[in-house]
C-alpha cells in the first residue's frame, strides 16, 4: 500500500520548482537583455596614419559592455574592411574577459582613405577609418650640382629621397637612374628605398666636358633632375 504524501511534502516540492523555474527565467532574460543593451566601442587605433600597404602601428581595440559599462566576454565581433583595400586580422572571434577584442590592420596599398567597420550582434557597425600616405614628391638630398673630371665618378655619392604627404618617408619604393646627357653612368641604375625612404647611387661622368644630366623616377611621381660639371 502507498503511503501518501502530506501536504506539506507537496508544497515543498512546488515550491522547488517554482523557484528553480524563477531562476532559470530570470537568467535567460538578464543574458538577454544584457546582449540587447551592449554597447561596441573603440579603445584604441582609430585615426592612425601610415605608409599605404604598411601594419598601422597600433592594433586595432575593442570594447563590448552591456548597459552599465560592465565589460562582457565571448561576444562575437566581426570586422569588414569597407574602404581602401586592406585587410584586418583576425576578423572575426570573441570578447575576451575584459569584454575586448584586438586586431591588425593592413591599410590597401594605393588608396589613401581607409575605413573598417566593426559589429556585434544587434548592434549598428562603428567605423574606424586611417590614412594611407601615398609617394608624393622625389627629393634629392645628397649630390646634386657637383663637378669633377670628365669620365670620373663624382666625389660625393647621389641621395635620393622618396616622401608622402608631411615629408614621411616611403619604404619599399623602386627608383630608377637614367643618364640623358653626357654619356657617364648611374650605379645601380634602379634601388629599393629604405625605411628612410632613400637611395644611394655613385654618378660616373661621361667623356663630354661641359654639363652632364640625369633624370630620376619613381612610381608614377613627377621625374627630379640631376645635374653635374664634367671639367676638362
Amino acid at each position: 500500500m502507498r503511503t501518501p504524501y502530506s501536504l506539506s511534502s507537496i508544497r515543498r516540492t512546488l515550491a522547488a520548482l517554482a523557484a528553480a523555474g524563477l531562476l532559470t527565467g530570470c537568467q535567460k532574460t538578464a543574458a538577454t537583455e544584457a546582449v540587447t543593451a551592449a554597447t561596441l566601442t573603440v579603445v584604441q587605433g582609430n585615426n592612425q596614419s601610415i605608409q599605404a600597404g604598411k601594419d598601422l602601428p597600433n592594433p586595432v581595440i575593442l570594447r563590448v559592455t552591456d548597459k552599465t559599462g560592465v565589460a562582457m566576454s565571448g561576444i562575437p565581433v566581426t570586422l569588414v574592411v569597407a574602404e581602401g583595400g586592406g585587410t584586418v586580422t583576425p576578423s572575426s572571434g570573441v570578447s575576451d574577459a575584459k569584454g575586448e577584442y584586438s586586431a591588425k590592420w593592413t591599410l590597401g596599398p594605393t588608396l589613401a582613405d581607409n575605413q573598417v567597420k566593426a559589429s556585434v550582434p544587434g548592434l549598428d557597425p562603428v567605423k574606424i577609418t586611417a590614412t594611407g600616405i601615398v609617394p608624393s614628391d622625389i627629393i634629392v638630398a645628397q649630390g646634386n650640382g657637383q663637378a669633377a673630371k670628365f669620365g670620373a665618378s663624382l666625389p660625393t655619392s647621389i641621395v635620393v629621397r622618396v616622401v608622402g604627404a608631411g615629408n614621411v618617408p616611403m619604404s619599399g619604393i623602386t627608383v630608377l637612374f637614367q643618364v640623358t646627357g653626357g654619356g657617364g653612368s648611374v650605379s645601380p641604375q634602379s634601388a629599393v628605398t629604405s625605411s628612410l625612404g632613400e637611395v644611394t647611387a655613385k654618378w660616373t661622368l661621361g667623356n663630354a666636358v661641359g654639363t652632364q644630366t640625369a633624370l630620376i623616377s619613381a612610381s608614377t611621381l613627377s621625374p627630379a633632375s640631376l645635374t653635374a660639371t664634367a671639367l676638362p
